[in-house]
């Protein structure tokens, strides 16, 4: 925890004059020490808000309790931000219809769940002479899933994979 990142009490130095904001207290330009003394008859702390304003902001607050409900506000927005779940699926370049089709259903319901959806291409020995079968079948499924997702990057070719990334439509 970084008990720097904001003066409090005697700490605030190199300034006469604060304006003072906070409950229980008449907003307005104060002297330092009427600031510290209207801070200790309400037995709380003088906190500095904003040091670069002209002249400083400070508050009247208990500065543990502000400090509580901060890492409890970055604690919720960081509990809203999306995790994006990337699911993989995989071909060889001489697959089927039926196989196809199968990961095609998976393929549409990972896109429907709104995760990312990695697909590859996977060339075992000498079947890397089929690049251009694997390209054509990752461009088929790009199109088949079209109304789903968007190509967030086109078939590349990567060591004996040739891979695709399909991102989730926004509803």
């Amino acid at each position: 925890m970084k008990e720097d990142q904001h003066r409090i009490n005697r700490k605030i130095r190199g300034v006469e004059n604060v304006r003072l904001v906070g409950d229980n207290v008449e907003v307005g330009v104060y002297t330092l020490e009427k600031a510290y003394a209207i801070a200790e008859e309400q037995e709380l702390d003088l906190v500095e808000i904003s040091p670069k304003a002209v002249p400083p902001v400070c508050k009247v607050i208990d500065y543990k309790k502000f400090l509580y409900e901060q890492k409890k506000r970055e604690k919720a927005l960081k509990s809203k931000a999306t995790k994006v779940v990337v699911k993989e699926i995989r071909f060889g370049p001489q697959t089927d219809e039926h196989d196809f089709e199968f990961k095609k259903k998976h393929a549409i319901k990972f896109l429907k769940e709104g995760a990312k959806l990695k697909a590859f291409v996977f060339f075992k020995g000498r079947s890397i002479i089929f690049k251009d079968q694997g390209h054509i079948l990752l461009l088929r499924l790009a199109q088949e899933l079209e109304e789903f997702g968007k190509v967030e990057q086109m078939p590349k070719l990567e060591g004996k994979r040739m891979i695709m990334y399909i991102a989730p439509k926004k509803k």
